[in-house]
């Protein structure tokens, strides 16, 4: 990836050593920005309903065409955007989630919301790919996964912060609310990115070709195979929290929001300790991790009446669920480093992917009767189908 043509990057030369370019913390802030959409539906999903007059059920259904859009979005926007500079890709897809955002908000019907939320997850999808790519190409190779690591922490962040918060402010001025401040955060992140981002360029040479060589290497759909068990490993167990909480450990509400913020605070913890070990050793950060959201899912199961032993364990699974992700950065920009964009968007879909799936295994698990405590049994199982192809993958690396 040194190369101007592989990396995308024109007269932003990488840099090596030292801390890392100020335009990769500014991607950071984006993905906050627009993630922060992601995570705060649901604490208002109530809200929604009883304004578009839908019932809880139906009114889940914006999660889902947000979801359906990211995971699909990825892929076409890298190719049609493969020779687009950089920048110019980026500050579109943000403009244009800024105003699905926006349309949806002022339009104000159910099948308005569902639109442009499929409309924003594409654009989402299309900025994360290309960020990714763009913060890997301004540092020098050996810092690729930590640059990664960095980008994704926006996305904690958002968990941490912009979801609770959007869902405070939300509450207080209209469930609108929260929304219009990511459209805000977003315009200006676009704003700054396009004033501040070291200029790029798209590559120099047609090479759709390339990139769709690329993928028939199966090494990089290995990768994905981990994106998509490590992903819906952790986030079975965590989407079935709340629940497991105050069912079976006894947690009283007012004390969730805070136990699951916990979760987020270890997301960004192995973030950062993935982002440092994933250059030099990316199958240890990758075999860690997958044994570490095993562990700690087994022991949520096990103590699962047990606040002190619990609660502890819920930051831990994010440390472990997240030390894969720079480390899965990584080993998709080393597979396909001649035609990193569509391997990089894929990536993308694999992690949404790998959240869609979680209603669905934990629901055939609960529907045929198994308790709610089962369910990180399932986070566990799927970590550990994790360690052989990690361990097959790195026999090809």
């Amino acid at each position: 990836m040194s190369s101007s043509i592989e990396t995308g990057v024109g007269t932003a030369a990488p840099q090596a050593g030292g801390r890392l370019p100020a335009g990769v913390y500014l991607l950071a802030f984006s993905l906050f920005a627009m993630g922060s959409a992601e995570f705060l539906l649901a604490g208002v999903l109530p809200a929604v309903a009883a304004d578009v007059g839908v019932g809880l059920a139906t009114v889940g259904g914006l999660i889902t065409a947000f979801a359906i859009g990211v995971v699909v979005g990825g892929p076409p926007f890298a190719v049609v955007s493969l020779r687009w500079p950089r920048r110019t890709a980026l500050v579109l897809s943000q403009l244009v989630f800024a105003a699905s955002i926006a349309a949806g908000l002022l339009v104000g019907t159910y099948p308005a919301l569902l639109i442009t939320r499929f409309v924003a997850g594409l654009a989402y999808a299309g900025f994360f790919a290309v960020a990714a790519v763009t913060a890997v190409g301004l540092v020098s190779p050996d810092r690729a996964a930590r640059a990664s690591g960095v980008v994704i922490s926006g996305l904690s962040l958002a968990m941490i912060l912009g979801g609770p918060a959007g869902t405070f402010i939300g509450y207080r001025t209209g469930w609108q609310g929260g929304f219009w401040l990511v459209v805000a955060l977003t315009v200006v992140a676009a704003a700054a990115v396009a004033l501040l981002l070291p200029p790029t360029a798209g590559a120099a040479e047609p090479s759709i070709g390339r990139e769709l060589a690329a993928m028939r290497r199966p090494g990089l759909w290995l990768v994905y195979a981990v994106t998509l068990l490590s992903t819906a490993a952790y986030m079975i167990t965590f989407n079935y929290l709340a629940e497991l909480l105050t069912t079976v450990t006894g947690i009283e509400n007012d004390w969730l929001a805070p136990i699951l913020v916990l979760f987020g605070i270890g997301a960004y913890v192995g973030l950062a300790i993935g982002g440092r070990i994933a250059d030099r050793r990316p199958h240890r950060a990758l075999l860690a991790g997958a044994a570490g959201i095993a562990l700690c899912s087994a022991l949520i199961a096990v103590f699962a009446g047990q606040a002190i032993t619990v609660v502890p364990l819920v930051a831990l699974l994010g440390i472990a669920g997240f030390v894969l992700n720079p480390a899965i950065y990584g080993r998709v920009f080393t597979v396909a480093a001649d035609a990193p964009t569509l391997a990089g968007a894929t990536t993308v879909s694999a992690f949404q992917l790998g959240i869609a799936l979680v209603p669905i295994i934990a629901g055939v698990a609960l529907d045929a009767g198994a308790s709610i405590s089962a369910v990180p049994w399932l986070g566990a199982g799927l970590a550990l189908l994790c360690v052989p192809v990690v361990l097959l993958e790195r026999s090809r690396a």
